[in-house]
């Protein structure tokens, strides 16, 4: 009895595990939250989805869009705490598709990220990536114009929603914006963005080329859904997508705080223009 008994454990146990394993293969599917089909967001005055308020993405997409496993930092000293966390990754069909050239040197921006990395310079991010660093974006939105403010480094930028013809005569770093809406989803074509800045912190580049269609729908009233087509014929053999959910901050009385950062990396930076500073970063 007592060996029939333990079978029967042992078998419910393994029925278990095996229900496990399949719930762990099949949930990393749903990248994003399915969308209620029936929800339709509170309404502007002038009868568009209201998408104000501060948001943030949760997630792994700021180290690293494609899916990836955890990883030791770049820093000895910081441990576990300084180490990436595992991602299942924002791509669709899970990898970007580099041209043979771009692939090599993705790998050495990856190797060299603490001296390449426009970010950790307190360079402005660029689009789409100041969407889902690890800090809040306030969108305030009118008919003519909505506007992108971003915590890290005070970013901005405008979307132009009533000038499609409108061209930026040059590159900057957040990029030219323009909008329009398709029945409940605020659609933005950003063209002129300069080729430094980075996707991620994992090395995935783009040159000044690239050309990103953003689409903003809102799925409840306190998420968002972010998807980004990015298109560059100088870097990837083909157009490619990313999707995430964006989370409305619900904090008491939630707000773009100041990280201004550029005092953060004046040493890192020009640390050794000081007088008595050696090469490597010391002193004589």
């Amino acid at each position: 009895m007592t060996n029939r008994f333990l079978g029967v454990l042992l078998a419910v146990a393994l029925a278990a595990c095996v229900a496990a394993l399949a719930l762990a293969w099949t949930v990393p599917a749903l990248s994003v939250p399915p969308t209620e089909a029936s929800y339709q967001a509170p309404r502007t005055a002038d009868g568009k989805p209201d998408l104000n308020g501060i948001w943030q993405a949760l997630g792994t997409a700021h180290w690293d869009i494609e899916g990836h496993t955890a990883r030791p930092g770049p820093v000895v000293a910081l441990g576990a705490l300084g180490a990436i966390p595992a991602g299942l990754g924002v791509i669709e069909g899970g990898e970007i598709p580099y041209q043979p050239w771009a692939e090599e040197q993705k790998r050495k921006n990856l190797e060299n990220w603490l001296t390449a990395d426009p970010a950790i310079k307190c360079f402005m991010p660029g689009v789409p990536r100041a969407t889902y660093m690890p800090f809040p974006f306030q969108i305030v939105q009118t008919p003519e114009f909505i506007l992108m403010a971003y915590e890290f480094a005070s970013a901005t930028r405008v979307i132009y929603m009533n000038k499609p013809d409108f061209e930026s005569p040059f590159d900057t770093w957040m990029g030219h914006s323009r909008g329009h809406w398709e029945v409940d989803t605020l659609v933005v074509d950003v063209t002129s963005q300069v080729g430094d800045t980075w996707f991620d912190s994992s090395g995935n580049f783009h040159s000044d080329a690239v050309r990103v269609v953003e689409r903003y729908t809102a799925i409840s009233p306190d998420a968002l859904l972010y998807e980004a087509t990015i298109e560059d014929p100088n870097v990837f053999t083909r157009p490619w997508k990313m999707s995430l959910p964006l989370y409305r901050r619900l904090d008491r009385n939630v707000q773009l705080l100041e990280f201004k950062c550029v005092e953060f990396v004046e040493e890192l930076m020009y640390g050794h223009l000081r007088r008595g500073a050696t090469k490597g970063g010391g002193f004589r």
